[in-house]
């Protein structure tokens, strides 16, 4: 499968879960124009960059899973930016990169088969749940825990898996876990050893 890339670190989507955009580069607006003239889909991946850094180094190595999204609802301002919301459709693996002339990167690659994931056992979930208590009290988040009770288990571990404020190789493990209870029990171990702020960029960190 050929597809158009969006590098940009620290940065995950999840199958059947949104990430909302700001386009606003000269060669991520060719990308979006491109793909909402044809079937409105992206990859996106993680160049392999410092989160400091802007991702966005011509020829950046790349991780070798992303996922694919599709454009759901967008704005085009009058400038030629862009404001959308990307869907996650499916995790895919790099073959290779491609020899292109747009100015945006493309690949071919291989997607990742997603069976039904089985629900976590009561002891995983609650294990989950209260590790991320410990850890969103250590990091003084206001979580509404009557909502999080009423997720369903892959709605939970993918949800806090994408917005979880771990490095990019951390994120970048957790989108590449095989099956929900490997992902939920990464999440635990991250939370219990990603303790402090990074003074730089209030990023989690293990430094």
């Amino acid at each position: 499968m050929r597809v158009s890339i969006f590098p940009l670190p620290g940065a995950i989507l999840f199958p059947g879960l949104q990430l909302p955009l700001h386009i606003f580069e000269p060669r991520y607006k060719a990308l979006i124009k491109d793909a909402l003239a044809r079937d409105r889909l992206i990859g996106m991946i993680q160049p392999r960059v410092s989160l400091k850094s802007s991702g966005a180094e011509e020829g950046a190595p790349l991780y070798r899973v992303g996922c694919i999204g599709k454009i759901g609802e967008f704005e085009a301002l009058d400038d030629g930016r862009f404001n959308l919301v990307l869907e996650g459709e499916a995790r895919f693996r790099i073959v290779r990169e491609l020899v292109v002339a747009t100015p945006f990167r493309q690949i071919e690659a291989d997607l990742l088969g997603e069976e039904d994931e089985p629900a976590l056992a009561a002891v995983e979930r609650a294990s989950f749940e209260r590790e991320a208590r410990r850890f969103a009290d250590a990091q003084g988040y206001a979580v509404d825990w009557d909502a999080v009770a009423r997720l369903d288990d892959e709605s939970l571990i993918d949800g806090v898996s994408q917005i979880a404020p771990f490095d990019a190789a951390a994120k970048q493990a957790l989108l590449e876990a095989e099956g929900l209870s490997a992902r939920c029990e990464l999440l635990v171990q991250l939370m219990q050893f990603f303790g402090r702020h990074d003074n730089d960029d209030g990023r989690v960190t293990l430094q």
